[in-house]
């Protein structure tokens, strides 16, 4: 029954809370699968093998040094191949038999020549039948008409011929055919033509090998060649290049990467895990920082899908470029996020929110750690040194930060590496140089076109809208002059004491200016605009109506906003300069028309719309209109008079609870009492009565008079 009277726990939490917690679970998701690109594409994802095409760029993470078993077994196998056969020594054995066959075949075919009882065609049928030579039929015609002592010449020479050539070394598969191709070259000049041949004919069927290749000992040679080898150290600098996209990857790339880890066999669940958790740990830090800190723009789910959508889109851009490049990390303008969100958002959100963005698109990547620190400091460093960005200039100043922190890093990170490449080394500070420039140039563009697109508020569009001859602010001047007057001292008022509590002193001092431009729309209808001792026109006007016609400036101030196109922010200090409180001095009007019933009045009507003040900007300018008002009302005398004044305003906004919102300290309403008072005595202070010109004459005749006397 209890829990049905109070109703659900979640019931209670504001609306806005609901919609920045389901905001921060979709970034986390978007983030963690923006984390998960790189294990997805990594090339141990797709079996990468030799033979295949790099499909990116790999760099060497550090500095690393290896034995590399691919490149050594290759140098191995080049040495062992580059060993030739070893044979036998010449046999003579071989040499001895093949001689020996030489003169047997040469003593038949003299037996043939020298056998009187055989025919000719006998003879020649004879010769053919030879086993291991066979005898053309010119050269049996030869040997059967050639005379005793050419024959006898042509013998002897080719026993001669086949012992010298035996002589050498006949390798088979290598000097066998050449030898015999070479017989012809080796017969005796002494011999004509017709017994050449028959020598060359004779003795080339008996010219074989007589070496050949050992096993055993062209094994051992080649062992002995690769023993011979020294294993090869392979040694990468920090930052090289290992593969380049697009090349043939060998046997010697694969070792390379798995030896840096660029790519890792297994299972990469583990590497999932750990990006989900540092995503998780991340995003929970964010989420608490605006829960507690709760910045102006945490209520506006606009600015934070804004935040969130740069945060993904830097973050998705970095981890799609970054990963196993050389020069791209370094040149990358990761930094122009942080210095736009500190244009658009201010400079707190900005610092984490850089923080988180530089680990996350460096994480389990190579280089990772001193990649993270060089966005990490480049970021920081120059959102500090952007200040309020309402110059061109401090964007510049902005970048070039960005590039001396960069080139910082890199001096620290790099410099101090033993192997380091000098050429490298001036590129990587070229590519800081780049990072800077871009990163400022991109801020200062996509704020631009941001603050056009969706009416948000930079420092650069606030200083432009401030200027006197802005159209909007040149209306109200011409329109309502006293309202304009009234927005300057407003605008003194709440700068001086923003100043004190250190505040954004542009924002309100613009924010104050426009605070009442729907007053232009009907001028004669405020106080400020009318002429002493004239009518007041809400003297003759039903209350209500006078009532919806004052709190009409606050809608007609938002059209007017509108039209010009000004920023949401200054949209909000029209808005909220009432926030919800009533018209007293239409109210009590009814009242007193009612009998003074104040249950006969409907009090919503005489109430502003609001919303009360939900930054302490607006409600700054809430008190600050406040006072400055009662105080040209009630014309104080005394400073105590005038501290009564603001203790008195102040005291019933709290009371009505348009502060609520705020997160106003004591110690800062203190401050702000303390300045308007300051402020205000330089307006309220006492003056000299002056006296009369026809005082002044009437004084001159009289000393005149005297004289003459």
């Amino acid at each position: 029954m209890t829990e049905a009277k109070q109703g659900r726990w979640w019931d209670r939490i504001p609306r806005h809370d609901i919609l920045a917690l389901i905001l921060l679970v979709l970034t986390s998701l978007a983030a963690y699968a923006i984390m998960a690109i790189p294990i997805a594409i990594r090339a141990d994802s797709v079996a990468l093998q030799a033979g295949q095409v790099a499909p990116q760029d790999y760099q060497a993470p550090r500095n690393a040094e290896y034995i590399s078993e691919v490149r050594t077994e290759q140098q191995r196998r080049a040495a062992e191949n580059g060993v030739a056969e070893v044979y036998t020594p010449p046999d003579r054995t071989i040499a001895r038999r093949q001689v020996e066959l030489l003169r047997a075949a040469l003593q038949f075919i003299q037996s043939v020549r020298d056998d009187p009882n055989t025919l000719p065609a006998d003879k020649r049928t004879s010769l053919t039948t030879l086993a291991d030579i066979n005898l053309s039929d010119q050269a049996i015609d030869n040997i059967l008409s050639m005379t005793d002592a050419r024959w006898t010449a042509a013998q002897n020479e080719s026993t001669l011929l086949l012992d010298r050539i035996f002589r050498n070394s006949i390798r088979e598969r290598i000097n066998l055919e050449s030898t015999r191709q070479g017989i012809p070259g080796l017969v005796s000049f002494s011999l004509n033509e017709e017994q050449t041949a028959l020598v060359v004919e004779l003795v080339t069927p008996f010219v074989v090998a007589n070496s050949f290749v050992s096993e055993e000992q062209t094994l051992a040679a080649r062992e002995h060649a690769r023993q011979a080898v020294q294993p090869i150290t392979q040694t990468y600098v920090a930052g090289e290049l290992v593969v380049q996209r697009g090349a043939l990857l060998t046997e010697a790339n694969i070792e390379a990467l798995r030896t840096l880890e660029l790519i890792k066999p297994g299972n990469p669940a583990v590497e999932y895990l750990s990006s989900g958790a540092l995503v998780a740990v991340f995003m929970v830090f964010i989420g608490m920082y605006f829960h507690r800190r709760r910045p102006y723009y945490y209520n506006d789910g606009r600015s934070l899908l804004l935040i969130a959508a740069l945060f993904l889109l830097f973050l998705l851009m970095a981890r799609l470029l970054i990963p196993y490049r050389t020069l791209v990390p370094y040149f990358f303008p990761l930094p122009g996020f942080g210095l736009l969100v500190a244009t658009l958002f201010g400079p707190g959100g900005a610092l984490l929110l850089s923080l988180g963005l530089s680990v996350l698109a460096g994480y389990n990547l190579p280089n990772s750690l001193d990649l993270s620190i060089y966005f990490m400091f480049a970021s920081l460093v120059s959102i500090l040194s952007l200040g309020k960005a309402q110059r061109f200039g401090t964007f510049i100043w902005a970048g070039i930060v960005a590039t001396l922190t960069g080139t910082a890093i890199l001096v620290a990170y790099r410099l101090p590496q033993s192997e380091i490449d000098i050429l490298g080394f001036f590129q990587l500070i070229g590519a800081a140089l780049l990072m800077g420039l871009l990163s400022a140039s991109l801020a200062l563009i996509l704020q631009y076109l941001l603050a056009e697109a969706l009416g948000l508020t930079t420092p650069l569009r606030l200083v432009e809208i401030s200027r006197p001859d802005t159209p909007l602010l040149q209306f109200l001047l011409r329109s309502a002059p006293g309202t304009y007057q009234h927005s300057l001292q407003v605008s003194n008022l709440a700068e001086q004491a923003a100043e004190k509590l250190g505040m954004d002193t542009l924002l309100i001092r613009v924010g104050v200016l426009y605070h009442d431009a729907g007053k232009a729309m009907n001028p004669p209808f405020f106080i400020e605009n009318q002429m002493p001792d004239n009518l007041n026109p809400h003297d003759d006007l039903d209350p209500y109506i006078a009532a919806q016609t004052i709190i009409r400036h606050v809608t007609d101030g938002v059209a007017l906003a509108r039209k010009h196109r000004l920023p949401k922010r200054i949209q909000d200090f029209m808005l909220e300069h009432h926030g919800t409180l009533i018209t007293r001095y239409q109210y009590m009007q009814a009242v007193k028309a009612a009998g003074n019933d104040s249950s006969q009045v409907d009090e919503n009507k005489f109430r502003y719309p609001g919303p009360i003040p939900r930054s302490r900007e607006t409600a700054l300018l809430m008190l600050a209109d406040g006072v400055e008002a009662r105080a040209r009302s009630n014309r104080p005398k005394t400073e105590e008079e005038l501290r009564q004044i603001v203790q008195q305003t102040i005291d019933f906004c709290q009371k009505e609870g348009q502060l609520a919102e705020t997160r106003f300290t004591l110690k800062d309403l203190t401050i702000i009492t303390d300045s308007f008072v300051s402020t205000l005595t330089g307006l309220y202070h006492p003056r000299i009565a002056y006296p009369s010109s026809a005082e002044v004459r009437a004084l001159q005749d009289t000393s005149k008079e005297k004289k003459e006397q």
